[in-house]
């Protein structure tokens, strides 16, 4: 068994933040990371744009420095992949942690290539792996994607695209300039009002002149091979389609904090409990840092403002052993 000051859990900008604190502060450390460096953002979609400018998404005060003010998917890539290499993070890739358990004051944490003991954890798994299902019959059809890359799979097709948010927005935009006949279903009144502002008149005008359609105060009702059967305030709509991009947003692993011994909020936003203060949870040495804060509410958290948690987290370790020594 492998025994550590911290096991990190979450290879992520916040999860790699926390190492190079805890490195710089000499603890023993590892980053437990399921997918590559930076998963989450390497399954962003290929054009993505950060609304935050490139400044605001650093950490350790490395500079990162972007073509334009506000970076891009590859830009972020890069950043991120190059300050693990250089300051030589502990961090394994491609390993999944399955349980963690406190066994006789210590975590005991099962991955899926080994098994570390550790005093402290730190959860920075974000949200992007559990996508909002709509839970409507053809939702599990082939036709039918919770994720979206590139645009260009979608040229000459005619696609439904889910949601009000950036995601939803800049997919529909990227495909109608690919070719494809993009329809918006919106379940508001209208394009979210958190849209990047660079990009919200875009898609209103698109929908204004009519080269996107969008059915706002609408939900999806069914999906079947040849088309997307829509609920309007006033009418069912049948339309041919092709392809559907369920772009509904994403929550955290909520079973995965439940077993650890978190508790969450009993309300829609399953807030975990946590002390802003120093990040620890109710469960004594096991510690939230990102996005995962917020529960449902993914759009409280970012990189801008959690990569202090590293910080606040590192420093609470650090003075708890203080006082016990």
């Amino acid at each position: 068994m492998k025994n550590f000051d911290i096991v990190i859990v979450g290879g992520g900008p916040i999860g790699i933040a926390c190492g190079l604190e805890a490195k710089k502060k000499g603890l023993s450390y590892v980053i437990l990371e399921k997918g590559c460096i930076v998963n989450s953002l390497y399954h962003y979609p290929q054009n993505m744009q950060f609304f935050s400018s490139s400044e605001k998404l650093e950490i350790d005060n490395i500079p990162f420095i972007s073509i334009e003010a506000k970076p891009k998917r590859n830009e972020a890539l890069e950043y991120y992949r190059r300050i693990v290499t250089s300051n030589e993070l502990n961090i394994q890739l491609f390993e999944k942690v399955g349980s963690v358990q406190k066994i006789d004051g210590y975590f005991e944490i099962q991955s899926s290539k080994n098994t570390y003991r550790a005093s402290n954890v730190i959860l920075a798994t974000g949200f992007y792996d559990i996508p909002n299902k709509m839970d409507v019959p053809g939702e599990d059809l082939d036709k039918v994607s919770h994720y979206y890359k590139d645009p260009h799979f979608y040229s000459s097709q005619k696609v439904a695209v889910i949601g009000a948010s950036n995601s939803s927005i800049d997919a529909a935009l990227e495909c109608y300039r690919k070719g494809a006949d993009v329809t918006l279903i919106i379940r508001g009144p209208g394009v979210g009002e958190r849209v990047k502002y660079w990009v919200r008149p875009d898609i209103i005008n698109r929908i204004e002149e009519g080269s996107i359609k969008a059915y706002y105060n609408s939900t999806v009702k069914e999906i079947t091979e040849e088309e997307i059967i829509i609920q309007s305030a006033t009418e069912t709509i049948a339309l041919k389609n092709d392809y559907v991009l369920a772009l509904t947003g994403y929550m955290p692993n909520f079973g995965f904090l439940e077993k650890i011994g978190i508790q969450l909020s009993e309300d829609e936003k399953r807030l975990p409990q946590y002390d802003p203060e120093t990040m620890e949870t109710n469960v004594e040495g096991i510690y939230l840092a990102g996005v995962i804060c917020g529960g449902m509410e993914t759009h409280k958290w970012f990189i801008e403002n959690s990569r202090v948690h590293a910080n606040m987290i590192i420093g609470s370790i650090l003075q708890k052993r203080t006082v016990n020594s």
